[in-house]
């Protein structure tokens, strides 16, 4: 039924605007063609012609042809009254229509024929809300996670002992102990570390399951992020229910966290809601530099999401600098100029760390370099109130604290 209705109504608005176009063009021939006038409508003509050529290599879709297509006939409409008004008193008897009715046959034509190819003409309309239920359904539909970590477990080879036989030792004595003593949160920690790079990624989710539960709320989005990452890792690359719930949790803890932010995209893409995932993905591409580790993957992937999403205009914006601003290195090499050479390096540096910062934010290590050289510079004032900003900035981000308290410390700010 959806499907002749359609059809019905793609027809119905064929032949209405044939019509249009073949009884402006007739009135045109029949009152004689001013030169500007005919110019556009061959103007007009060509414009229809690439319509179809964009819909034939996949640069527009049904919906957009359809409008240009419209507005182009409005356009035919009002060229038709400007050959009216220009060719009142030339006196030319009435010409005759077949150019019209040529232009419409090789339009429909084209358009129909076109859409025969590349479109689904037996498949009934499938509405926003049928589409969305269908995404609500496969989002519904995924594996828990002990469930996708077991097909993973079964579709991948076992993963092999560590070739060393004293690695292997050394990893069978940390996970007894770790079964003995579960509270051991540095214990945790280097447990989570080595199974993921023995690829145990389940494991290695369990473990850093425990380092987030025992930090308790002090563990940082970028800890509990690192969980929901091995999860998906460990599940085969699906984003389950459960990792999508600690995903939340990281981005409760910070809305910018990277990891967190490009598997939820890549969860909302998994369940076919591009609108969803482009507005991760987007704003992700955006705020990374070249040595983040999914940016490969939003090249590839992001214009089609953007696409799917609707976004047929969508383009890959250049990546944000990863300038690094004055590091420890740089200091110390300045201390072998002169005041003045060493004053005006650091100074140039210093300006640019602290405006990108300001407008893009940046990382804990690049606070802490920022907070340094200000202290070689002697600029104390300045100093503290980029140390006060950078611990409103990582509150609760235990490790980032700590990295930017030190160079408080290196510039001479605490005791």
């Amino acid at each position: 039924m959806g499907s002749i209705l359609f059809w019905a109504v793609t027809v119905a608005l064929t032949l209405a605007v044939a019509g249009l176009m073949v009884a402006a063009l007739a009135r045109g021939r029949m009152a004689g063609a001013g030169p500007a006038a005919a110019f556009d409508l061959r103007v007009y003509r060509d414009q229809l012609a690439e319509v179809d050529r964009d819909l034939a290599r996949g640069v527009i879709g049904p919906e957009d042809a359809a409008r240009l297509r419209t507005e182009i006939g409005r356009r035919v409409l009002a060229a038709d009254q400007a050959l009216q008004a220009g060719t009142a008193t030339t006196g030319r008897s009435a010409g005759r229509p077949p150019g019209a009715l040529a232009v419409v046959a090789v339009v429909g034509a084209v358009a129909f024929g076109t859409y025969g190819w590349l479109g689904h003409p037996g498949l009934d309309d499938m509405p926003i809300a049928a589409r969305l239920a269908g995404a609500e359904a496969l989002r519904e539909g995924r594996p828990a996670q002990a469930e996708a970590e077991a097909r993973a477990a079964a579709a991948l080879p076992p993963v092999p002992a560590p070739t060393d036989p004293r690695h292997a030792a050394l990893m069978d004595q940390l996970r007894k102990a770790m079964t003995a003593r579960p509270n051991d949160l540095q214990g945790q920690e280097l447990l989570a570390r080595n199974e993921a790079m023995l690829g145990n990624y389940a494991a290695a989710a369990r473990a850093q399951g425990m380092v987030v539960a025992l930090k308790g709320p002090v563990a940082t989005a970028q800890d509990i992020a690192a969980q929901a990452e091995l999860m998906v890792a460990a599940a085969g690359g699906i984003v389950t229910p459960e990792a999508e719930a600690v995903l939340a949790a990281a981005l409760d803890k910070d809305k910018a966290n990277g990891i967190a932010r490009y598997y939820s995209g890549l969860m909302f893409s998994q369940t076919q809601r591009f609108d969803l995932a482009f507005r991760f993905w987007a704003p992700l591409w955006e705020a990374s530099t070249e040595a983040d580790p999914w940016v490969e993957t939003l090249r590839t992937e992001l214009p089609d999401v953007a696409w799917l999403a609707g976004q047929h205009r969508y383009q890959l914006p250049p990546l944000r600098s990863a300038a690094p601003g004055p590091d420890a290195a740089a200091v110390e090499a300045a201390q072998d100029m002169t005041p003045e050479d060493r004053q005006q390096m650091i100074r140039g540096m210093v300006d640019g760390l602290m405006n990108r910062l300001a407008t893009e934010g940046g990382t804990a290590p690049e606070w802490a370099r920022l907070i340094r050289a200000l202290g070689v510079l002697g600029d104390t004032d300045r100093a503290k109130a980029i140390w006060a900003e950078a611990q409103g900035r990582f509150t609760g981000r235990e490790a980032d604290l700590a990295e930017v308290n030190a160079a408080a410390r290196d510039a001479g700010l605490t005791e």
